[in-house]
């Protein structure tokens, strides 16, 4: 391993090493790049960090991060009411508003259920989900979760919940392919499985 002169210099590389999908020579080359600019910079991009971890929220109502106690799809008059779409986490949010496709209202399970991980359905937001359907006057449940036997696992579970509710069910399209991450997958593919999506009861 490369010794860096400095102890504060391996420390700051370190911390960006623990960063998902940055390695060593790559955080190096970050923190070099903080080094070069100037202190407002750098006290800029530190305080942008810090303000993100204690002030983000939220959403009380989809669990979506917010600046607000409620977020700004779920507070938007013009979206559908009618209809969530649940998925694994904020990315996959993100991914489907990003092909402008679909107009109502989100639900962040913050997970799926993975026996192998430790992860049950008392982990992730399923209770919150099932008080929506509930209470909200939802007429319809989309499930687009990731093509996996984790996703699949978590659809069945949710549908035995909803089993007795009037709540129309569906999966999205299997456009996308089986073991895909939604945030992975281009807009139009994305975009037409959320329009060509399949009610739950013929997968």
């Amino acid at each position: 391993m490369q010794q860096l002169p400095s102890q504060l210099l391996e420390k700051a590389v370190n911390e960006f090493a623990g960063l998902p999908g940055i390695g060593r020579k790559t955080a190096l080359r970050l923190v070099l790049h903080l080094l070069r600019n100037t202190p407002e910079q750098v006290d800029s991009f530190a305080e942008a960090l810090s303000r993100a971890k204690h002030e983000i929220k939220h959403c009380k109502t989809c669990h979506n991060i917010s600046d607000t106690e409620i977020c700004p799809i779920c507070s938007n008059p013009k979206r559908d009411t009618t209809t969530i779409c649940v998925v694994e986490n904020i990315q996959d949010v993100m991914a489907i508003e990003n092909t402008q496709q679909y107009a109502g209202l989100y639900h962040v399970l913050g997970g799926i259920i993975s026996p192998m991980n430790g992860i049950g359905p008392n982990d992730i937001e399923i209770d919150s989900l099932i008080k929506r359907v509930a209470c909200d006057g939802i007429s319809e449940v989309i499930l687009a979760l990731a093509s996996t036997m984790e996703g699949d696992t978590t659809n069945f579970y949710i549908s035995r919940k909803l089993k007795d509710s009037n709540v129309r069910l569906s999966v999205i399209a299997r456009g996308i392919s089986v073991g895909d991450e939604l945030e992975y997958t281009d807009e139009v593919t994305l975009g037409r499985s959320i329009i060509n999506r399949t009610p739950l009861e013929t997968i």
